[in-house]
């Protein structure tokens, strides 16, 4: 199993097809054209079996004019400890089959590293499904939960990690 950064977007929409798989392509088409790197796939015998969108966002908005609600930044502020910019993981999502394997352990260890060397020094993850929360906690990342979406907000400084 490989982590690619960057993928072709018409493969990304195969893939994307397939039963079972979660993909928010609107997310990706407004993200790729300015970075392609905002799409990590994770293949096993040139096949995707999974994919990851991140992008860089802050305490005040998602993306460019597309505004936080207040419980959303009233979390993020207490979590950050006032710092505003940071790295969002948007999405993760791997093919059932390839559960339990451990990917998902390797990818947020892949992630960090990543992050790290292309100069960000903060992420923040939403997650609800009970694999994320555990590797989330036993990395260390600091946790609130976010009661109108139902999710857990992570977040860990990546500096020297």
């Amino acid at each position: 199993m490989e982590f690619v950064v960057g993928c072709d977007l018409e493969e990304f929409k195969r893939y994307s097809k397939k039963p079972g798989v979660r993909a928010d392509l609107d997310v990706l088409e407004i993200l790729l054209p300015r970075n392609s790197s905002s799409l990590i796939v994770w293949k096993e015998n040139n096949e995707i079996i999974g994919h990851a969108i991140w992008h860089e966002t802050n305490t005040e908005e998602h993306r460019k004019g597309d505004p936080r609600d207040k419980e959303d930044t009233k979390i993020l502020e207490k979590l950050l400890g006032g710092k505003k910019d940071f790295v969002e993981l948007h999405e993760i999502w791997l093919m059932e089959e390839y559960r339990g394997r451990g990917y998902g352990k390797k990818f947020i260890e892949f992630f960090e590293v990543f992050i790290r060397n292309k100069g960000y020094d903060s992420i923040v993850f939403y997650a609800s499904h009970p694999a994320a929360l555990t590797i989330c906690r036993q990395r260390g990342y600091k946790e609130d939960y976010y009661k109108e979406i139902a999710e857990h907000i992570f977040y860990k400084q990546v500096i020297n990690a």
